[in-house]
């Protein structure tokens, strides 16, 4: 019995948008979906860091939740008959709301913190600069291609998130910040 986990289909280097059409697996569509899922499995590593509270834990799931609903969008062709459904800007408003409660908890700083601290820390820092890059290719992306302008929103707000909730992970840890030390 063939499993239906492959489909042979993709052998020859391209894949199936949403619609039907066939497109090349380096197609700046496909960096763009295949970079949001990259971030998707990093959050559910963060997930499970002790260090991380339940509020955070809770919003991370709804955050992995709302990345599967942007690759499903950046997978549709425009032509398709198949449409996603416009993106919520109250999902970008969590997150801000997640920001302030977690950046108010937070000793205020002035320099450049470097990535590192705790495994966890710095795990989410990758996730951070992982969001940084999936930002970037929904911009090439949109560039040729309509794309929801609140996933650039929500995807640029998360990078925020993650770069406060690794200086919380920090903290939480009982780890010091790193700070960047000019022409050290």
């Amino acid at each position: 019995m063939k499993s239906n986990v492959y489909t042979r289909t993709g052998d020859s280097g391209t894949t199936s948008l949403v619609g039907g059409k066939r497109v090349a697996k380096d197609s700046p569509r496909l960096e763009a979906y295949g970079t949001v899922d990259e971030l998707n499995s990093w959050l559910g590593l963060i997930a499970t860091a002790e260090a991380i509270s339940d509020d955070d834990r809770r919003l991370l799931n709804k955050i992995q939740n709302r990345l599967f609903d942007i690759g499903s969008a950046l997978a549709t062709e425009p032509e398709s008959k198949w449409q996603p459904k416009p993106f919520d800007p109250a999902d970008t408003q969590d997150i801000e709301l997640a920001i302030d409660r977690l950046d108010s908890a937070l000793p205020a700083h002035n320099r450049f913190i470097l990535p590192g601290g705790c495994q966890d820390a710095a795990r989410t820092h990758i996730a951070r600069c992982v969001a940084r890059r999936a930002e970037r290719r929904i911009i090439t992306l949109a560039a040729d291609n309509p794309v929801d302008s609140a996933i650039i929103r929500f995807i640029n707000r998360l990078s925020d998130y993650l770069f406060v909730l690794a200086r919380a992970i920090n903290n939480n840890c009982g780890a010091d910040e790193i700070f960047w030390e000019k022409n050290c």
